[in-house]
């Protein structure tokens, strides 16, 4: 058996006043990982400005990256520019699609996106009522189906889900109740646990707990910054050779 090992963070909210400081945190992360995977919330308010910085910082870095956007890097409407830029900067963005990655011999398959909200099971929304509900519910759906589509067609040794949105509540203790809902869905770990994958990561939760396991047994991470207190954290799966 080889071993692929995952450097993840999300909510690294860079910004101008701390251009080159986090490429600092990431020396000599060819030993230590394999590949890098970034969930969500890179920028701090989604400007270009922003979106640039961090493209800098994980330029030729000397391991693949993957990332997602999370809801900052959405906030001034700047996602597509702000994910161009980071494609410039040879980074691959995911936008609930997929990517297969040679890690040691073994193929890595990488499914994802920034995923929504919606709540869990027993406590959430659903298509019912006014149309912004319908909509707010139908887009966390149609995303959680892109993702068992990506992940039936990802031919790899080994698949990991990368998003930015949580797909079980258990990753968000520590965070009000009240917010949940706009923090992940039930529906995103529904559908990874009907294509099957082998790691989920997550970020958004800044209060939250890192470890969990969706209802059909896979683990998830939650990867924020606040969370992980370090500038990654490695996670190591086994791939048959």
């Amino acid at each position: 058996m080889t071993e692929v090992r995952i450097a993840a963070v999300g909510d690294i909210h860079l910004g101008e006043d701390v251009r080159g400081e986090y490429r600092k945190r990431l020396e000599g992360i060819e030993e230590r990982a394999d590949v890098l995977m970034l969930a969500g919330d890179l920028t701090r308010h989604g400007t270009l400005e922003e979106g640039r910085v961090v493209a800098d910082e994980l330029r030729d870095l000397p391991v693949p990256v993957v990332a997602v956007l999370g809801n900052h890097d959405y906030h001034s409407d700047l996602q597509h520019e702000i994910a161009s830029e980071l494609r410039d900067a040879g980074v691959t963005v995911l936008d609930d699609d997929g990517v297969v990655i040679e890690c040691g011999g073994s193929k890595l398959g990488v499914v994802g996106g920034k995923g929504f909200g919606g709540g869990f099971a027993g406590k959430c929304a659903s298509e019912f009522g006014e149309r912004e509900i319908k909509d707010f519910v139908a887009h966390t759906r149609y995303i959680a189906e892109s993702w068992k589509i990506a992940l039936k067609e990802t031919q790899a040794d080994r698949r990991v889900v990368l998003s930015h949105y949580s797909p079980i509540k258990e990753t968000l203790e520590g965070e009000p109740l009240e917010i949940y809902p706009f923090l992940g869905s039930y529906l995103l770990a529904e559908a990874v646990d009907t294509a099957g994958a082998d790691l989920i990561l997550h970020g958004h939760a800044h209060k939250g707990t890192e470890k969990g396991l969706t209802p059909g047994g896979i683990r998830v991470r939650n990867v924020a910054l606040p969370v992980l207190g370090k500038a990654y954290a490695v996670y190591c799966l086994e791939c048959g050779e």
